[in-house]
């Protein structure tokens, strides 16, 4: 018999590539979106349209409605803000407790909390589930780190069954509008980057995270944490190999000393907060970024769910092949 499972953020790159998933196997999807409007990312597919706003209680009490798992997908995915504490971490948090003390309320089965590495940290070495990160100065993190915390608290104190997925940066398929890791990807494609920033990301098929949340769902214990990543992290010079790949051509930017990108990042900084347009590179970033690795282990996700993510040097060649025939 087919389960019912609730898919928060399902227009997103994540949300999106998992409800796909989810319908393949066979499930009842209910799809949660804020925009009942937009209905582009799912044409064709057999599921449920639904409001879900975190913070509307109302609304996510009628969403939980029969629901036997849980994937909480939905969060504010940005770096910058006029305001981060009411625009990007108040958001995370509270729609965070909102929705698990509604599914308390509404007696949902399993719960998969999508959490992030950005929780885990990331300092050159190879980190795994026990690790908890101390970020306080970019607020995208800083929101990742307050609403997994959040999380348990909730599970803790309502009993629920709830396992948290930690994925590093997804690049492929079914991104209806581009995160800023799919748009940096596209900024190599179209060779737009001036030098190398020296920042080495974990890069992650979408689908492998998808189908790793959903054995999460099925294999994993309550309580648990498990990292979706790949075990080592890609420079530039990878990502200009992958895309060589695709179409020849492209050539590694020179390398840009710290002291220049943390002068773009402060100018852009002010920039921002006079136009209210985003940043593009943050001073926060290139401190946690710049020159250092993400390494992470993934052995409890191999173990316990049968987790078998794409080599990063495939799944950024898929990712460019998907950026190249989306146009």
């Amino acid at each position: 018999m087919s389960k019912l499972c609730l898919v928060t953020g399902a227009n997103g790159h994540l949300g999106n590539t998992l409800v796909r998933a989810l319908l393949a196997r066979g499930d009842q999807v209910r799809a949660g979106v804020r925009d009942l409007d937009n209905r582009a990312p799912f044409e064709g597919l057999a599921c449920e349209l639904v409001y879900a706003e975190l913070q509307d209680k109302v609304a996510i009490r009628k969403a939980l409605e029969g629901v036997d798992v849980l994937y909480q997908v939905a969060a504010v995915f940005r770096h910058w803000a006029r305001d981060p504490h009411e625009e990007i971490i108040l958001p995370n948090v509270n729609g965070t407790r909102v929705l698990l003390e509604t599914a308390a309320e509404a007696g949902v089965r399993r719960i998969v909390y999508v959490s992030s590495v950005a929780a885990v940290g990331h300092n050159g070495q190879l980190l795994d589930e026990e690790c908890w990160n101390d970020e306080a100065d970019n607020p995208y993190y800083l929101s990742k780190i307050l609403s997994e915390r959040m999380a348990w608290k909730v599970a803790q104190e309502h009993g629920l069954w709830m396992v948290s997925v930690l994925p590093s940066a997804m690049v492929g398929p079914n991104a209806d509008r581009l995160t800023d890791t799919m748009n940096f990807l596209q900024l190599a494609q179209g060779r737009k980057l001036p030098f190398d920033p020296n920042f080495h990301f974990n890069f992650v098929d979408v689908r492998d995270v998808a189908e790793g949340m959903i054995q999460a769902a099925e294999k994993g214990r309550s309580g648990q944490r498990y990292i979706l990543a790949n075990r080592y992290s890609s420079s530039l010079a990878v990502l200009i190999d992958a895309a060589n790949a695709i179409a020849p051509g492209y050539r590694l930017p020179p390398l840009a000393p710290r002291w220049l990108l943390l002068g773009l990042a402060w100018l852009q900084e002010r920039l921002a907060r006079v136009t209210g347009k985003s940043a593009e590179l943050l001073v926060s970033q290139v401190r946690l970024f710049y020159g250092v690795k993400q390494e992470y282990s993934i052995a409890k996700a191999q173990a316990e769910l049968g987790y078998c993510p794409r080599p990063p040097e495939q799944a950024l060649k898929d990712a460019f092949e998907y950026l190249r025939d989306r146009g």
